[in-house]
C-alpha cells in the first residue's frame, strides 16, 4: 500500500474561540468521515479556560467561577488551556492508520517527547498519569496534556503543552486529576524557548508521530518514575 500523504498544517494566529474551534474541528471531522476533506493538523492558543473531560469530578474545580468551564467528549478530567499554551488538534485517519487508539496516544506521547528534546527539555511519559512529563528540581512535573476522541475513525481533540503558560491559572483546579505533582512550562526548563519555537521543532518531528503510527512496535519512551512524595 502506498505511503498517506502528511496531514496538512495549520497555524491559527492569535487567540482562538474554544466553543468556535470545537464546532469547526468536528464539522471537519465529519468531512472527513464522509471522504470530503483531508487531514489536517491545527495549532491553535485559547484564551483562558477550563475543560471538563467525560470523566471530571467536580470536586476538582477548586476556583468555580474563576475560568468559563467547557463541558468536552474527549476523555479525562479538568484541564487548563490560556495563552501561552501550544494546542495541537490532529485530526487523522485512524482507520488508514492501524485502528488503534492506544498505538496513536502513544504516538502523541513520542511526538511531544521528541520535539521538547529539540528544545532542550527532557521529557517522558509517568505511571504518574497519562500526557508529558518532565524532572525538575522541584520532582516531577507535568508539562504537557493528552486528550482524545475518536469519532469513525477519524481522530480529534489532542494535545496542550505548557510553553510560557501562566502557572498560577492552574490554581483552579486539581490538573487531570492529579493532586501529588505540580505543572511546568518550557520557558523554566530551557533558555530562549519560545512558541515559534516549540512550533518549529513540532513539525521538524512529525515524522516521530507519523512512524509511530505504522511502525511494527509501538514507540519507545522513556518513564520518569513518580515519587508520591514530591509536591
Amino acid at each position: 500500500m502506498a505511503a498517506l500523504p502528511d496531514p496538512l498544517w495549520r497555524p491559527f494566529p492569535g487567540l482562538s474561540d474554544y466553543a468556535g474551534t470545537v464546532a469547526a474541528m468536528e464539522a471537519h471531522v465529519e468531512r472527513m468521515a464522509a471522504g470530503a476533506a483531508a487531514e489536517e493538523i491545527w495549532l491553535v492558543e485559547h484564551p483562558p479556560l477550563l475543560t471538563a473531560g467525560t470523566s471530571a469530578d467536580p470536586a476538582e474545580l477548586l476556583a468555580p467561577g474563576r475560568f468559563p468551564v467547557h463541558p468536552v467528549g474527549r476523555g479525562g478530567r479538568f484541564t487548563y488551556h490560556g495563552p501561552g499554551q501550544r494546542v495541537v488538534y490532529p485530526m487523522l485517519d485512524l482507520g488508514r492508520r492501524g485502528r488503534d487508539v492506544r498505538r496513536y496516544v502513544a504516538a502523541l506521547e513520542a511526538w511531544a517527547v521528541a520535539a521538547l528534546s529539540d528544545c532542550g527539555i527532557e521529557a517522558g511519559i509517568s505511571e504518574a498519569g497519562t500526557g508529558i512529563w518532565v524532572e525538575t528540581a522541584e520532582g516531577l512535573r507535568k508539562i504537557g496534556a493528552i486528550g482524545v476522541r475518536v469519532r469513525r475513525w477519524i481522530s480529534f481533540h489532542g494535545l496542550a503543552l505548557n510553553v510560557t503558560t501562566d502557572l498560577g491559572h492552574y490554581d483552579a483546579i486539581v490538573p487531570c486529576g492529579i493532586a501529588a505533582f505540580g505543572v511546568t512550562r518550557a520557558a523554566d526548563l530551557a533558555p530562549n524557548v519560545t512558541m515559534a519555537r516549540v512550533d518549529a521543532a513540532l513539525r521538524l518531528n512529525l515524522p516521530v508521530l507519523m512512524h509511530s503510527l505504522s511502525a511494527p512496535e509501538p514507540p519507545r519512551i522513556k518513564t520518569l518514575e513518580a515519587h508520591p512524595d514530591c509536591r
